[in-house]
């Protein structure tokens, strides 16, 4: 049996992240994703009217794969059974080495449409009450997820203010906190 076709949203997506690795994405445009992803300009524009509606597509993407990782991380049916904020910690340390979403395109998307980051803060709010309610060490999830954002803040402004070992001793220091935050 064949297994599903990718939806063309899904190959507009996946065009675009390819194409913001292989020339950035600031020289990304419309017509080069429509025609990575082997649709018609016009197919793009009817999922993604805008560059900014192709940015929400890909940040929102981003999201659903983060939590559906999440999900699997701590799903005892799926072998791993890690707790939550373990799973998340390890997972969002590893998002803030990648190199998604490309901060140039949430500034221009902020800028044509400030609902852009409705989507965003509304996940942000229900992932911390869910730490919240899954943890009982209030200060430690507090400063957990405050640091894993201004990690996140960091990147998205292209900040590195701090060394490879500093780092490394943050990540470190993050899932020890994890480990001691285990209800």
């Amino acid at each position: 049996m064949a297994g599903k076709r990718p939806s063309s949203k899904h190959k507009i997506l996946a065009a675009a992240v390819d194409l913001a690795h292989d020339s950035g994405p600031g020289s990304l445009s419309l017509e080069a994703v429509a025609k990575r992803a082997g649709v018609s300009k016009g197919g793009l524009l009817y999922h993604f009217p805008s560059k900014a509606k192709l940015m929400q597509g890909l940040v929102e993407e981003y999201l659903r794969n983060f939590e559906a990782a999440l999900e699997a991380a701590t799903n005892p049916a799926e072998g791993k059974g890690e707790d939550l904020m373990s799973a998340y910690v390890r997972l969002s340390l590893l998002a803030c080495d990648e190199t998604h979403p490309p901060a140039a395109w949430i500034f221009s998307a902020m800028a044509e449409d400030p609902d852009f980051l409705y989507p965003l803060n509304e996940f942000r709010r229900k992932l911390l009450d869910r730490l919240k309610a899954h943890t009982p060490e209030l200060a430690n999830v507090l400063t957990i997820y405050f640091v894993i954002e201004g990690l996140h803040s960091m990147k998205l402004f292209g900040a590195n203010l701090v060394s490879d070992d500093e780092r490394k001793l943050i990540d470190q220091n993050l899932l020890a906190m994890a480990q001691v935050s285990n209800p």
